[in-house]
């Protein structure tokens, strides 16, 4: 397995989110995964940081809130361990393209997904473009500023 170092970087952090969040997934929706990521970076209402943004979360006395996490593996309550060696490597190479510039037109500008099996509350307000499907993932532009 490739050890994440003590300090992450940005890399550590994409490919961490990417395994997570679309390990069973394939090139392109891992890609359109990665790049919500990266545009909440460049979106002032996010960290400025890719482990910032990945590892945002609401927190109680130095705490994270369970369930509370922008993106919900991270504060599931389960591990974080990366056992999948073939998915790992994968999200590594594919983290590296889109960290290149690779980026996936249809989702261009998105700001959250979710899986098409849920219905968040924030999901359903105005503000939010729904701007269609990639595997198992509906993506949005949040027009609100």
């Amino acid at each position: 397995m490739l050890p994440l170092s003590s300090k992450a970087n940005g890399l550590d952090c994409l490919v961490e989110a990417v395994y997570h969040e679309a390990r069973s997934e394939n090139m392109i929706s891992q890609i359109a995964v990665a790049n919500v990521i990266l545009q909440r970076v460049r979106d002032d209402r996010y960290p400025d940081e890719i482990c910032e943004v990945v590892h945002q979360a609401k927190k109680w006395k130095g705490r994270i809130i369970r369930n509370k996490c922008q993106f919900s593996y991270y504060c599931d309550g389960k591990s974080e361990k990366m056992k999948d060696y073939s998915s790992l490597v994968r999200a590594v190479n594919l983290s590296s393209l889109v960290l290149q510039g690779v980026m996936l037109y249809k989702t261009m500008g998105a700001t959250h997904y979710h899986a098409y099996y849920v219905r968040p509350y924030w999901a359903m307000k105005k503000r939010f473009k729904k701007l269609g499907r990639v595997g198992s993932h509906i993506f949005y532009i949040d027009k609100g500023k």
